[in-house]
């Protein structure tokens, strides 16, 4: 039995991960950035309820870390994997319209707090003498260029790097530092910032609805290649560029993928 830490699990894919873990049988802390996020979350869960326990925490913030873990190691015990998959995107605007306050807090949120989780749970990993760390990528962490997300993708770009570094700084203790890309998956952060982007979406939408998949899909795997890990410096990766060519090529003509349009239908509900 494995015990987790997923920042930014209080919906979307660190709530959907959260929840494969604990079908599982593992032990998790859900987190978010208010009591009544993580309220939603845990009301969510209809198993393993004497596994799970959510603890507020703002990751750009090392008291609210510190106090996360320790929330975490006082009611299991230990902490075996921590994911800094908290994270939030700036509207898609030109650089010059955004509001500072945008800015700051994307940068803090997605490169910053994970910078200061892992040197907190680092820092404790060691003591327990395990642990493993994981990153979140996201789209800019290949370099990949978009109008609109140029700071949310600078910060996943310089993430790729802070991984590469991490694991290579503790190549030889028992932490392994790794890194989880989910791919394309249809969550409101991903509909909502896309919308933005004004009379593109519908063009954008027909693009996702080949590429993106639905949580519960990604969800499992993601979860089993991150229990089975045992190689310092592993990516795990999702969408791969030969998934992304089979399902350009191929993807309307064999499969009838509609998962933005789904997704948006359930949200209507």
């Amino acid at each position: 039995m494995k015990t987790v830490v997923i920042t930014g699990s209080s919906r979307g894919i660190g709530l959907g991960m959260a929840k494969e873990f604990l079908n599982r049988g593992h032990q998790v802390i859900i987190s978010g950035t208010s009591e009544s996020s993580v309220s939603r979350a845990l009301d969510s869960i209809k198993i393993m309820k004497d596994n799970v326990i959510g603890v507020p925490c703002m990751v750009q913030v090392i008291d609210s870390v510190k106090n996360l873990w320790q929330k975490g190691f006082d009611r299991f015990g230990k902490i075996d994997i921590w994911i800094n998959n908290a994270g939030v995107s700036t509207s898609r605007v030109g650089i010059e319209n955004l509001e500072l306050d945008e800015i700051l807090t994307t940068i803090n949120t997605n490169l910053t707090g994970s910078i200061l989780c892992t040197k907190v749970v680092a820092k404790e990993m060691l003591k327990q003498g395990s642990g493993q760390i994981y990153m979140f990528e996201g789209f800019g962490s290949n370099g990949q260029l978009q109008k609109g997300i140029s700071v949310y993708g600078s910060t996943k770009r310089a993430l790729r790097y802070f991984t590469a570094a991490a694991a290579n700084e503790y190549k030889d203790t028992p932490i392994i530092i790794g890194s989880i890309s989910p791919g394309i998956v249809a969550t409101d952060l991903l509909v909502r910032s896309s919308k933005e982007s004004g009379d593109n979406w519908e063009k954008a939408k027909k693009i996702l609805n080949v590429l993106a998949d639905r949580v519960e899909v990604v969800t499992p795997w993601l979860v089993e290649q991150t229990l089975k890990n045992n190689k310092n410096g592993a990516q795990i990766a999702w969408l791969t560029k030969t998934k992304v060519i089979g399902r350009l090529l191929f993807g309307r003509l064999f499969c009838k993928k509609t998962t933005v349009d789904d997704w948006e239908a359930e949200m209507k509900q």
